[in-house]
């Protein structure tokens, strides 16, 4: 499984539930890695898309205790039924998308973790685990830097040497 976001220059990675950012070179990365496989998301990421919907072209699985049952995408409660329904799935094709929660909640799980860094500050109010900091994770592949809608941004991937099975 992999974590794929953005982050800015403070690890940074939402504001009130939703992107910091306007990146077209980041979302075309996003749409082109994800597209056809299987994201995994908490219930507010999923709400914070238009009109609530699941992403197109995509397995959806959201982790909401208590939420409803949907014919879009696969509502599960608890992180076991959470697991179990991963475990359907090539792990290679498994992304974990958001929030903050289930980022902090999967990570240890995660064998590769891609970020998007942007050079700015976007006032986060969510973050992510600093990895540069993490020794559990090391700096595999990093982009030349890329200019896009005023913003400077690098493609990173981090990997998980102490990964923990599910």
């Amino acid at each position: 499984m992999k974590a794929i976001l953005h982050a800015d220059k403070n690890w940074g990675i939402g504001k009130a539930n939703g992107l910091m950012f306007s990146i077209p070179e980041d979302m075309k990365f996003f749409r082109q890695t994800t597209t056809g496989n299987v994201v995994v998301m908490g219930s507010n990421t999923l709400k914070s898309f238009p009109g609530g919907r699941p992403l197109k072209d995509r397995v959806n699985i959201v982790l909401w205790p208590g939420g409803e049952e949907r014919q879009d995408c696969k509502v599960v409660g608890s992180l076991g039924e959470l697991f179990s329904e991963i475990k359907k799935y090539d792990t290679d094709r498994v992304f974990v998308i958001g929030g903050a929660m289930m980022y902090r909640t999967l990570l240890p799980y995660c064998d590769e973790v891609l970020v998007t860094k942007v050079e700015a500050e976007g006032d986060a109010d969510a973050f992510f685990e600093n990895l540069d900091e993490n020794p559990d994770f090391e700096l595999i592949r990093v982009s030349d830097p890329v200019r896009t809608n005023g913003y400077t941004i690098r493609f990173t991937a981090y990997k998980n040497n102490d990964l923990r099975p599910m």
